[in-house]
């Protein structure tokens, strides 16, 4: 009685840290899509441009690289508690920043701290979960923490835009309940059993110098899984940086809640799609997201020509199943291609063009609707995807096996 008892305790305690680490991936994460439904909101307050607008966003991108790249291996060494708690820390330096912002140089700063303190986060707890899950489930663990991530996305948006609609102070009131609920993940977290065995509380002697390289007999099979990533992330990007913008100007939706929900269903399709296809080989989600691509961005141009609400639910849905199997996909092949001693520098040579995806179309487009409006920039945009689509599929058929 007393030995299944105990056994029963460790269980519970290890099923605890494994949700409280999860929570806190999601609600990390739920601070990046935090700002979406606020942007036209801060559009007409502080008088900024389309342009100024993808700038903003992008600088999340920036922060995330920067965190990534350089303090990646850091919870290697400091451990993964307190790397978390420190990340949790920087994330509500960044929501204060926004509750407090009185200028455009205000978003820029608390977009780019939100964007380091999520990249550290995001290393770290997945890093993390794989420990508490165990090394005999590892794709259990990826699921769960790729998962949470857009599930977090997902609800994120739609807490903003709703307390933007129908509460009181729209540009602040959201960031007063994220700051509590982050606090509150502090606390689940800093309970959580730490998996370093000697961790060493400080930084000094971690190498700072980024690893990124991918080795000369796998690059041919990195194209594919690349240009996957690429893909998957630039169309989460698009959504969460222009969707408000789409949805006032073009659909004539002006609903802060409405903005909220459309990029909360992309997030949901996208974390329902990793865990409902688990049982796809990696190769083959790949190359379904490839081929999802294309009609997925043909149906936002198409949403906006025909200013169709219908068109535009239907296309959000299949570029969350697309980002879905892309993002999961291609994150898989590249673990599998990646020699054991290069891995890290296979795998960051891989995130540095997911997040080039998540900014760099999205600028792109800002710039184009500045000058020949949205539709055109989408339909530039769309091509863009579906040529993408078309290369990453030659080469996946042929090298990622």
């Amino acid at each position: 009685m007393i030995s299944g008892l105990t056994t029963d305790r460790r269980q519970m305690t290890k099923a605890t840290a494994i949700a409280a680490v999860a929570a806190m991936i999601g609600v990390m994460f739920a601070g990046s899509t935090l700002l979406t439904p606020l942007y036209i909101i801060y559009k007409q307050q502080f008088g900024f441009s389309d342009i100024t607008l993808t700038l903003i966003y992008a600088a999340y991108v920036v922060g995330n690289a920067a965190a990534l790249l350089i303090f990646g291996r850091a919870s290697d060494q400091v451990g993964r508690r307190d790397t978390a708690l420190a990340a949790l820390g920087i994330n509500m330096l960044g929501t204060l920043t926004f509750l407090l912002a009185d200028g455009t140089a205000a978003l820029y700063w608390g977009r780019t701290l939100t964007g380091f303190g999520i990249g550290i986060a995001a290393g770290t707890g997945t890093a993390w979960l794989a420990e508490l899950v165990g090394s005999d489930d590892k794709a259990r663990a990826t699921a769960i923490a790729t998962s949470t991530n857009f599930l977090g996305i997902a609800l994120g948006s739609l807490l903003s835009g709703v307390l933007a609609q129908f509460a009181p102070w729209p540009l602040h009131l959201s960031f007063v309940v994220y700051a509590l609920i982050l606090l509150s993940i502090g606390a689940l977290v800093r309970f959580a059993p730490e998996t370093i065995a000697r961790p060493a509380h400080s930084l000094r002697g971690i190498s700072l110098r980024p690893r990124v390289g991918v080795p000369h007999s796998i690059r041919a099979q990195f194209v594919a899984p690349a240009v996957t990533g690429f893909g998957a992330m630039a169309l989460v990007g698009f959504y969460a940086a222009l969707a408000p913008s789409i949805l006032a100007h073009e659909l004539n939706y002006t609903s802060h809640a409405l903005a909220g929900a459309l990029v909360c269903e992309l997030g949901l399709a996208v974390s329902i799609t990793i865990v409902a296809t688990q049982r796809l080989t990696s190769r083959v989600a790949m190359l379904w997201a490839l081929v999802l691509m294309i009609p997925s961005v043909g149906m936002i141009v198409a949403a906006q020509l025909f200013a169709s609400m219908a068109v535009t639910v239907l296309g959000t849905a299949l570029c969350g199943v697309a980002s879905g199997l892309g993002y999961r996909g291609s994150l898989q092949v590249i673990n599998q291609i990646a020699p054991e001693a290069r891995r890290a520098e296979v795998t960051s040579s891989y995130f540095v063009c997911a997040f080039s995806g998540n900014a760099l179309p999205v600028i792109g487009v800002g710039v184009i609707s500045a000058y020949g409006g949205m539709p055109l920039a989408s339909m530039i945009f769309a091509a863009m995807i579906a040529v993408f689509s078309i290369v990453a599929l030659i080469f996946g058929s042929k090298y990622s096996r």
